[in-house]
Formats: structure tokens, C-alpha cells, sequence
């Protein structure tokens, strides 16, 4: 059956008949006959849609498809009301249950009686519904998505080419000479400050342009300080200025103070300083008559990128000679040709146009009208496509179509809306989500995935995947289609977004077209729209009830950048809004959560990391369909008992808040005996392991489905007990393990065999050594030892580990010696060794760390002088050094000019340049101070 927006209303009614079977007594006939209908309706709105796609539908035809989703909502509310009313009754119940037992049987027979009739009232309608599309020409197009659309798979059922997808993108194709350009503006031009604007229409390639120039390391290596700050149409001042603060100071600084004081603290701090800060996308001027004030015009040869659409900006901002304007124009042919070949043919044909294929697709570039982000859309949509004349004709005509339409406007919300329109049905709903969260806003892919499937967009289709594995599936191929980009965190994590270009057509075309989200901000409170299912706030919750009709069917509420939240205004939430699905409070302060939060029978995902939140009511126990529950970085400490009763709970994360470098041991959530009967759980943190008095290893085996486990105080005892436990979880992907104490042993070696899928391991406690399964870690791409104190060098074992691309050590080994063998950690891009305090001498062989890209490491008390061997990573782009002691050397011949030396608390330095020592004295010494002392000494 192809897919339609009826879909997920069907899939709903045959999950109610298969699970539910019990509280249908009364209308299980009708919701069947229901389902039936409704099947029988979605090819004549397969139809529709794929003459919408093409714009060949009337504005009737519009209206016709305006009313079957209005009516595909009513049916949900049906069903959802119905369940909720049945819930609600059942949690009532009490001691005085047998008096009520007459009551609550004639209520039901109500409740069923009027359900009932109202099913049967849209079932006539859906008919006379059908009956208008049949008048409007519409036909029974029954039709399995094309094969060009479908993703090749493999044997085992997995896509090739998703591997490539958790690559970090490569060089940008088309903008080097206009890169070189501005770099050298930045390291060539005067001592006094100056201001780069890079000035261009949305899709030009503005931010991929300043990104690529910052992460230069010709950049790094002159300058000392940076800051990258995204504007957009909707900023907040304190809040731009808070973030300039903590990523400029090196120390750690309290970030509070009003605008006048946070920009007279970075006026002092950056007197004297070399900095480069980037302000993306700027709309207004008025933003740069307050900002400047913070960066002083010094004779440092500090530097400031701004870019904005509006060439008006960047000529008010332009003060002196000095300043510099690059209008980017839209691409060449002969550019536009390298970038479309790329993104098309990235798996095949070696990146190259077929011969065949090369007349159609240059006429296809010539469509996009010279605007990467265009090309890259279009060539993702046609990378999934089959290599045909037919397929890519089609492509063509669509196009044709969109530029013809209206020459006189820009083509380019047709041609994006065209790929929209091209996904398979299950990906629409998926892209369009990213209309909810504010311009520039990067989400987190795990965090996306969880809300698209509390939101009932993913479905299984095969039995052995999870909904996750299969939300994640999707998410992939929303990349390589380019429609949504991605930037990888800290070797693991993939941090997602969507063009602004690709929002707003969301918003104002493909999804505002039936109501998809309302969002309300200072800038837009208008009255909530009738249909809307979802509400996303963003700055402020201010006048936001007023906003809102009592009647609304909100689903979904999701708040963002939310200064001040009262306890009042949760608690209307959720007694208003009953039906709700969604709640995110990621990061608003929120100080408790109300006993009226159990009133959300229909919950399934709520979260509130990084809220203030110090304890969970017992009513969180009624929340039956509870999927989610994400408290990081709260305050919580013990979870109620009543966490027990929720049965469908797939994720619970209670992570507390702990520093990058440090192994905070007296942490973690206190659980109840019973943890174990919640057995679809895949992700569980972080559990106290002591005191506890109940069997742990009992209720841990009883997890099977376990993907993410994180354990706090770890005893030696209840380490055995755990890593007997640790055996039987075949699905586990990452494992975190925190001893009770720093001199508390943990013996690992009472695990025979490691989970199998094991990806990220954290370890804090100490060892005698390293487990002798650690080389058997095959998938492990992420590894944190803490304080584990060994006298053996842990690297002859983790040499050998063919997937690891992050390795962190703090406290891991006490012995004088560390020795990077050649050929070893093949795949290492990112290594952090800290506070060895034994450590005298590190040796690195030619051809080991042949990836490394980042190296940050101290203090090494006993270490006296930088080991040269460093100069043997070839593709190291940055080095931090910290907190070496005074006495501490670096001897360093510079190769010129292709890595990133960060010295931080240095006392001490001897630079080795042309055979001679080269000696500066300074408590903090940055890259510009060397380069400007070693300038100083040959001239």
C-alpha cells in the first residue's frame, strides 16, 4: 500500500484492533469498517498528491485534500479521547472501587455509544468526501513507491552507504580562490581592527565560506582568541553576549551581569588580545551598533566576519579602509557542474557524470541557477534515483516546470518544494519537524529520532529493528539527499540542521500549507492556528494562553531559549491540553514538575535535561504511555518507585552534570527494587549502584533490550555482580561504570565475553590492568579511561582497536613512559591524555596516529621537555598544551605554518628555532606570541 498522510491515521487503527482489543467491546465493529474505508480512499489521495507535486491540482482539489486531513485528525482524536477517558477512569479507581462498579458500567456503555456514533458519522463523510475527489477526476492510483526511490540494501538488510553518512563532509567544492582571499585579509592585513562581510543571496554558500576560513590553520595559528556566533532574524543580546564570553575566556568565568557589563568585561579582556570573531547571518544593523562596542579597535591585528544577505548591512558596517566586502555571486557552470557530479554520483561511477547522462544533467545544473545549497538538493535527490534517461528526464521536466511557473520570482522554493515532494511519505513528515526549532538551531540526532517516533512517524518494517535503528535510517537518508546537514561532536554525536531556505519553505510552502506547526516568539504571536497539532515557543512564554483557543488540539509543545517558566504555566498546560504527546523543556528553567503532569495519559516523550528540576512526583507513575523521559543534567537524585509502573518506557536518563575533564564519582540516581520489570527499556542512566539493597545483577538480566547503560558507585563486589550481568546484554552499545571511590578496584576480567556491538565505553575506577577482552572491542569507536591508576602502558593494547576514533585518558597510568607504536590507533582523529603524573617521556613512532587531528594534553608534572617525536602526526591539526610545570620545554622547529600550537598555563617556554633556544617567559602564551617573538629574531 502506498503511503499517504492517512498512513499513520491506518496504522493507528490497526494497532487499536491488534492491542487494545479489550477496551473496544461496543466499537471494535466500526473502527474495523472504519480502517477499511479508509484504505480503500488512500490511493485516490495518492493521486492527488502526485498531481499536487507536479502543480496540477485546482484550488478545489486543494480543499478536497484539506478536509481528508482534517477528518484524518478527528479520527485520531476519537481514538485518542476514547483510550484517555478509559485511562482516566482506571487510575480513579480506589477503595471505593465496588461502590462505583454500577457507575462506571453505564458510563462506559455512554462513552462506547457515543464514540461509536461519531465514527460512524465520519465514515459518511469520508464518503461524500471520495465521492467530490471522483467529480474532480481523481483516480485510483494504486502504485509501490518507484524503485528509484528506494535505498539498495545489502544481504543483511543494511544500506551501503550509511557508513559514509557519520563522515564529516569534505573540502567544499567551488569557493578555495575567494577563501584564500579572505584569509588572507585576516592574517596579512593592517594591525588596527578590521571588519570582513561576506555578502550574498540565502543558498549562496556565505556560512560554509566563514566556516572554512575559520577552521583554517593558517587562521589558528595567527590568531588567539575566536568566537563563532550565529544571529539570525531572532537573537537575543544577553544571550549573544554571554556566549562571545565563555568561548573567548580560556578560565572559567561567571557569565551573569547585564549588556552594559558583559560588554565592558570583553572590552577589557580583548584590549591587548589578537581575536577573530564571526557573526553569521546578520539581518539588522541595529545588532552591530550594540556588539561593536565590545570588540576594541586595538593595534593587534584583531578581526571580525560578518555575514548577512543584505548588501545595506555590510556597507553601514564598513567604517574604514581598512574594512573589506565580498559579494559572493552565484556559481559558474564549470563549479556548479563539480559540486552536482559530487553530490549525484558520490557512490558511483567514481564521482563522474555517465556519458549518457551528461546532456540531461547539465541542463538540470543549469535549472538550479548557480546556488549550492540547490545543487546539493537536487543532486541528493537524484543520487537516490536510478541512473536512467527516463528518471533523470523526469527530474528535468519538474524543474522546467518550477522555473516557468513564475519567471519573474526566484524558482528556487519550487525546485526545494519539488524535493520534498519526491521523498517517500515516511521522510515528509521527518523533514518538515525541523520547522519546530528556531533558525540555525542544531538538534541532536538522538534527541530528533526520539520525537519523531513519539510523534508516530516510524514505523517498523522489518522485525528484527528497533523504531530507533530505523528513525536513525531515516535521518540518513534525509542527508545524503542533502536536505538536512550535520556536523559530528566530539567523534560520535551528530549535531542537525536544515538550511534556512529549506525552513522557510517549510514553514510558509510545504508545511504551512496544512498547518504543520505554529510557532509563537516576540517577533510572532499571532492566535494560534485551529488545526495546528504542534506549538513551539520560542524567547517567551509571555501572553502565550492567551494565544490559544481551549479547544485546541495541540499534540506537541516544544520551548526554546525561555528565560523565565512558572510552575503555573506548566500546570495550565497540562490540564488544557490533555492529548499531548510531547513535551520538551530542554534547558528552560523549570524548577519543579507538577503532580498535574499525570494527567498526560497520552505522554510519550518528555524532557527536561538541563532544567533545575530536583525531584519527580509519584504521578509520573500514571504517564502509561511514557516512551522517553530525559533528565540530563538535572538536579534529581532518587527516582519514586512509581517509575516502575511505566511499562512502555524505552529511554530514562537521569545523567547528572559533571566536568569534561573530571570523573565525579559521589553521583547518580537512587532506583527501587523492581527497575527490571520495565523490560523495553534501551536506555538507562545513570543508576547508584550503593547503598542498595536489593539484587542489581537480578534486575539488570531481566534488561535485555538494553543499548546505553551508565552505573555510579560501583563497588568490587557489585562489580562482579554487574560484569556477570554485562555478559548476557547482546545489544549494548555504550557502557559507562563509575567506581564508589578513587582507590576502589574493579576487576573486569569477570567478563568473558564484551557485548558484541560495544561502540563507547567509559571506565572510572582503578585496575590492576586493563581487561584482557578490551582488544576483542571490534565496533568501539569511543573510549574514557579515568583514574584507573595502571602500571603497564594501556597503549599495547589499544593500539590494535580497528574503529577507535576518540581515546581520552585522565589519571589512566602511573608509569614514566608512553610509547605510540608505528602502524597503531589507524583510526584515532581525537586524543586527550590528562594529569599523568608519573609520565617522563611520550614516543612517537614514524606512521602511528596516521589519522590524529586533535591532541590536547597535561599536566605532566615529571615531563621536562615537549617530546619532538610530535612532529611525526602528519595530519595534526591542533595541539593544546596545559598546565605544564615552569620548568616544562618546548623544543619545536616550526614546519611552516600547518599546525595549531594552543599553550595555556605555560610558565615556562624555550622555543628551538634554527639550531638556537629561544627563550619567552609568560604565565600564558598563545601561538601569536611564538610566531611574533621568533618574527622579531630573524629580522
Amino acid at each position: 500500500m502506498a503511503e499517504t498522510f492517512l498512513s499513520p491515521v491506518i496504522n493507528k487503527l490497526v494497532d487499536l484492533l491488534v492491542e487494545q482489543a479489550s477496551l473496544l467491546n461496543g466499537v471494535h465493529k466500526e473502527v474495523s469498517s472504519l480502517k477499511d474505508e479508509l484504505e480503500i480512499i488512500q490511493p485516490f489521495v495518492k493521486d492527488a498528491e502526485a498531481k499536487l507535486s507536479k502543480g496540477e491540482v485546482s484550488e478545489a482539489m486543494k480543499v478536497w485534500l484539506k478536509q481528508l486531513r482534517d477528518e484524518a485528525d478527528r479520527i485520531e482524536d476519537i481514538i485518542d479521547e476514547y483510550l484517555y477517558h478509559l485511562a482516566k477512569r482506571h487510575h480513579e479507581r480506589g477503595f471505593v472501587d465496588s461502590l462505583r462498579k454500577a457507575g462506571d458500567f453505564f458510563r462506559s456503555l455512554k462513552l462506547r455509544h457515543d464514540k461509536a456514533s461519531e465514527i460512524r458519522d465520519i465514515k459518511e463523510s469520508l464518503r461524500e468526501i471520495k465521492e467530490r475527489g471522483l467529480s474532480y477526476g481523481l483516480r485510483p492510483l494504486e502504485q509501490e513507491l518507484s524503485r528509484s526511490t528506494v535505498t539498495k540494501v545489502d544481504a543483511a538488510g543494511v544500506d551501503p552507504q550509511l557508513g559514509s553518512l557519520f563522515i564529516e563532509e569534505e573540502e567544499p567544492v567551488g569557493i578555495d580562490s575567494t577563501c584564500k582571499e579572505v584569509i588572507r585579509s585576516l592574517v596579512e592585513g593592517p594591525s588596527t581592527r578590521s571588519v570582513i562581510s561576506l555578502v550574498g543571496g540565502g543558498g549562496i554558500g556565505k556560512t560554509t565560506l566563514a566556516k572554512k576560513v575559520f577552521k583554517d590553520d593558517a587562521v589558528r595559528q595567527h590568531f588567539e582568541f575566536f568566537a563563532w556566533i550565529t544571529v539570525s532574524q531572532s537573537y537575543n543580546m544577553e544571550k549573544v553576549l554571554k556566549s562571545m564570553k565563555n568561548q573567548i575566556c580560556q578560565e572559567k568565568e561567571d557569565t551573569d551581569g547585564t549588556i552594559e557589563e558583559l560588554i565592558e568585561f570583553l572590552r577589557h579582556y580583548l584590549k591587548k588580545r589578537r581575536y577573530v570573531v564571526v557573526f553569521d547571518d546578520l539581518w539588522i544593523i541595529d545588532f552591530w551598533q550594540v556588539i561593536k562596542h565590545a570588540m576594541p579597535s586595538n593595534n593587534t591585528g584583531a578581526r571580525i566576519i560578518i555575514t548577512t544577505r543584505n548588501f545595506a548591512i555590510a556597507s553601514a558596517v564598513k567604517d574604514t579602509s581598512y574594512d573589506h566586502i565580498h559579494e559572493l555571486k552565484t556559481w559558474s557552470l564549470e563549479l556548479s557542474w563539480a559540486l552536482f557530479c559530487k553530490k549525484a554520483f558520490h557512490f558511483e561511477f567514481d564521482g563522474c557524470c555517465p556519458k549518457e547522462l551528461e546532456q540531461l544533467s547539465r541542463e538540470i545544473v543549469s535549472e538550479c541557477q548557480g546556488l549550492p545549497i540547490v545543487i546539493a538538493v537536487v543532486a541528493g535527490l537524484l543520487s537516490k534515483k536510478e541512473k536512467t534517461k527516463l528518471e533523470w528526464q523526469r527530474v528535468l521536466d519538474n524543474l522546467n516546470y518550477a522555473t516557468k511557473r513564475n519567471p519573474r520570482l526566484s524558482s528556487v522554493p519550487e525546485i526545494l518544494s519539488f524535493s520534498y515532494h519526491d521523498l517517500p511519505y515516511h521522510l515528509r513528515s521527518c523533514l518538515l519537524y525541523f520547522g519546530n526549532f528556531p533558525e540555525d538551531y542544531s538538534v541532536l540526532d538522538e534527541r530528533l529520532c526520539r520525537l519523531w517516533i513519539s510523534e508516530d512517524f516510524i514505523f517498523k518494517s522489518k522485525p528484527h529493528k528497533t523504531l530507533e535503528q530505523v528513525a536513525e535510517e531515516y535521518l540518513s537518508e534525509l542527508i545524503q539527499r542533502n536536505l538536512v546537514s550535520f556536523e559530528i561532536e566530539n567523534g560520535v554525536y551528530r549535531m542537525c540542521k536544515v538550511h534556512d531556505l529549506i525552513r522557510d519553505i517549510i514553514l510558509t510552502g510545504i508545511g504551512g500549507g496544512f498547518n504543520y506547526c505554529h510557532i509563537i516568539s516576540n517577533e510572532s504571536k499571532l492566535r494560534f492556528k485551529e488545526k495546528s497539532r504542534r506549538l513551539s515557543i520560542h524567547d517567551t512564554t509571555k501572553d502565550v494562553l492567551n494565544l490559544i483557543r481551549d479547544d485546541s488540539k495541540i499534540r506537541s509543545i516544544l520551548l526554546f531559549n525561555i528565560d523565565e517558566l512558572n510552575e503555573s504555566f506548566v500546570i495550565h498546560l497540562v490540564t488544557k491540553f490533555k492529548l499531548l504527546k510531547v513535551l520538551d523543556f530542554e534547558d528552560a528553567p523549570l524548577r519543579n514538575i507538577p503532580k498535574e503532569i499525570g494527567y498526560l495519559f497520552n505522554l510519550k516523550y518528555l524532557n527536561l535535561k538541563g532544567t533545575p528540576v530536583k525531584r519527580v512526583p509519584k504521578s509520573i507513575g500514571k504517564l502509561q504511555n511514557l516512551q522517553t523521559f530525559n533528565l540530563d543534567q538535572s538536579l534529581v537524585q532518587e527516582l519514586p518507585i512509581e517509575i516502575q509502573k511505566l511499562r512502555h518506557l524505552r529511554h530514562l536518563e537521569v545523567e547528572p552534570i559533571v566536568s569534561t575533564y573530571s570523573c565525579d564519582l559521589d553521583r547518580g540516581v537512587r532506583i527501587h527494587e523492581g527497575i527490571g520489570s520495565l523490560e523495553e527499556l534501551q536506555t538507562l542512566t545513570s543508576l547508584r549502584a550503593y547503598p542498595i539493597t536489593f539484587d542489581l545483577k537480578k534486575e539488570l538480566e531481566r534488561l535485555r533490550q538494553l543499548r546505553i547503560l551508565s552505573i555510579y558507585q560501583v563497588t568490587a563486589e557489585i562489580g562482579k555482580a554487574i560484569g556477570a550481568s554485562i555478559e548476557k546484554l547482546n545489544y549494548l552499545e555504550e557502557l559507562s561504570l563509575k567506581a564508589v571511590s578513587e582507590d576502589d578496584i574493579l576487576d573486569l576480567n569477570c567478563i568473558s565475553s564484551p557485548p558484541p556491538l560495544l561502540r563507547y565505553f567509559q571506565l572510572c575506577c582503578r585496575l590492576h590492568k586493563l581487561p584482557n577482552w578490551m582488544s576483542k572491542l571490534q565496533n568501539l569507536q569511543g573510549l574514557d579511561l579515568f583514574l584507573s591508576r595502571l602500571t603497564d602502558d594501556p597503549l599495547k593494547i589499544l593500539k590494535e582497536l580497528p574503529n577507535l576514533a576518540f581515546l581520552g585518558m585522565y589519571q589512566t597510568y602511573d608509569g614514566e613512559e608512553l610509547h605510540f607504536e608505528e602502524g597503531g590507533f589507524r583510526k584515532l582523529k581525537h586524543l586527550i591524555v590528562r594529569k599523568l603524573e608519573g609520565l617522563r617521556v611520550v614516543k612517537i613512532d614514524r606512521g602511528a596516529l596516521p589519522r590524529l587531528e586533535k591532541f590536547r594534553f597535561g599536566p605532566f608534572p615529571q615531563m621536562k621537555m615537549m617530546p619532538s617525536d610530535i612532529l611525526h602526526i602528519t595530519n595534526l591539526i591542533s595541539l593544546d598544551i596545559v598546565d605544564m610545570p615552569r620548568e616544562f620545554v618546548i623544543g619545536l622547529q616550526p614546519d611552516g605554518g600547518s599546525h595549531y600550537w594552543k599553550i595555556q598555563h605555560v610558565p615556562s617556554v624555550i622555543f628551538w628555532y634554527k639550531r638556537k633556544w629561544r627563550i619567552y617567559n609568560s604565565y600564558k602564551l598563545g601561538a601569536p606570541d611564538l610566531l611574533e617573538l621568533l618574527q622579531e629574531q630573524v629580522s
